[in-house]
């Protein structure tokens, strides 16, 4: 029985860090369900591969605009509600399909997805004209913006990295996940061996600065520990900000009134207004 285990384990972890990418192409709603203006675009990654992307224009005056970066499963249509709340306060907002999620084509790989976010980025620079980009993320779409955002080509246009539910190391999320069921304890060895660390945000998070960091996380987050927000925090260079959310869940911690409104307060303060 357990060499069976060993043998599921080792295939559902190969491929580098594939375990963590869970895309469904199904979109299951659209931001015009909920009033919400949006139109779709298309981008070119760096390797040729086609990606979709929903662009959410601000109402009013732009105050600046966001680059969204989404978590480890389905797509941009049931992640976008974390974000559908900043037009109407001002913000633009380019919502991301990686590689192989919703209408992007490809297969998702962490090589693959960083040139994908590096497409949005010279997207918004140049198609739409951004000054500069916040770029935000949540749960996989923190670790993948603090990356990014510490050796992006772009970083001169970064003003700020939100970071939201992020893990600070691929092998120790898995290994986390691994000691949580009885039945896989024993094999809490395994990411070392076939997980792919390279892109490990709390290895590239000190290279941010001087870029404004803001760290988000909820201390009842079930699915990653709230010490990765703290390890992050630690590693990092001023100017830098932690917020642990009393009671949030995972991802939940802008679903509340105070803490959005903070995250105004952070973005008006941090962000150049742009057209």
């Amino acid at each position: 029985m357990r060499s069976l285990i060993i043998i599921f384990l080792l295939l559902a972890l190969s491929g580098c860090t594939q375990v963590f990418f869970q895309p469904h192409q199904q979109l299951v709603n659209t931001p015009t369900q909920f009033g919400i203006a949006f139109q779709n675009e298309y981008l070119t990654a760096a390797d040729g591969t086609q990606l979709n992307a929903w662009w959410l224009p601000a109402v009013g005056a732009p105050r600046g605009t966001i680059l969204f970066l989404h978590g480890n499963a389905e797509n941009i249509s049931t992640h976008f509600r974390s974000v559908a709340w900043l037009p109407a306060a001002g913000y633009n907002v380019l919502a991301l399909d990686y590689r192989g999620y919703g209408a992007s084509a490809g297969v998702p790989t962490l090589a693959g997805v960083q040139q994908d976010i590096d497409a949005a980025m010279r997207h918004l620079l140049v198609q739409h004209q951004a000054q500069g980009v916040v770029v935000m993320g949540q749960s996989l779409g923190g670790a993948l913006a603090i990356f990014y955002s510490a050796h992006s080509a772009y970083r001169e246009q970064i003003r700020a990295v939100v970071s939201d539910s992020a893990f600070s190391d691929y092998r120790v999320v898995a290994r986390e996940g691994l000691v949580k069921f009885w039945l896989t304890w024993p094999l809490q060895w395994l990411p070392w061996l076939v997980i792919d660390n390279d892109y490990a945000p709390l290895a590239a998070v000190a290279e941010i600065s001087p870029i404004p960091l803001l760290i988000i996380h909820g201390t009842s987050d079930s699915v990653v520990n709230s010490t990765h927000a703290q390890g992050l925090f630690n590693r990092a260079r001023k100017p830098k900000q932690l917020w642990l959310i009393r009671e949030a869940e995972h991802i939940q911690a802008l679903s509340i009134p105070d803490v959005r409104q903070q995250l105004l307060e952070f973005l008006q303060h941090s962000l150049v207004i742009t057209p």
